[in-house]
């Protein structure tokens, strides 16, 4: 394949749009790179170059509004995860469990948003980084 693929996006769909943004703007610390929560969606543009896209599930949009409050399967990778599991408490985020190393050599933690879609705090091995 000659292509080399990239992730560009994340989409975490949320009831409420506005009040998901203060969430991952004041609690959480992204900075949103377009924020139209009157048009139904911001997006935060992580360290990488991809986007966490928020989306507001709408009533008649049945397959958005199913989507809302469910394990995401998104990894936020932080150098130290600890540092950030204690940052993010203080800030109120609720947590699923504490960090936790895995055997394949990580640390991961869950964290819930308020429409408790749970997305996920990943410190990867000593040496490896995530891909660009």
């Amino acid at each position: 394949m000659g292509n080399t693929m990239r992730l560009a996006a994340v989409r975490v769909f949320v009831s409420d749009v506005a009040g998901a943004c203060a969430f991952y703007r004041d609690q959480v610390g992204l900075v949103p790179s377009v924020e139209a929560a009157e048009d139904g969606f911001v997006v935060f543009r992580l360290a990488n170059g991809a986007d966490l896209v928020l989306e507001e599930g709408v009533p008649e949009d049945e397959t958005a509004e199913s989507l809302v409050g469910r394990f995401v399967g998104a990894s936020l990778a932080v150098d130290d995860i600890d540092a950030a599991y204690d940052a993010l408490c203080d800030q109120g985020v609720r947590f699923v469990d504490p960090p936790e190393r895995q055997p394949w050599g990580g640390t991961l933690a869950h964290f819930l948003d308020p429409d408790d879609n749970i997305l996920t705090l990943v410190e990867l091995p000593k040496g490896e980084s995530a891909p660009t």
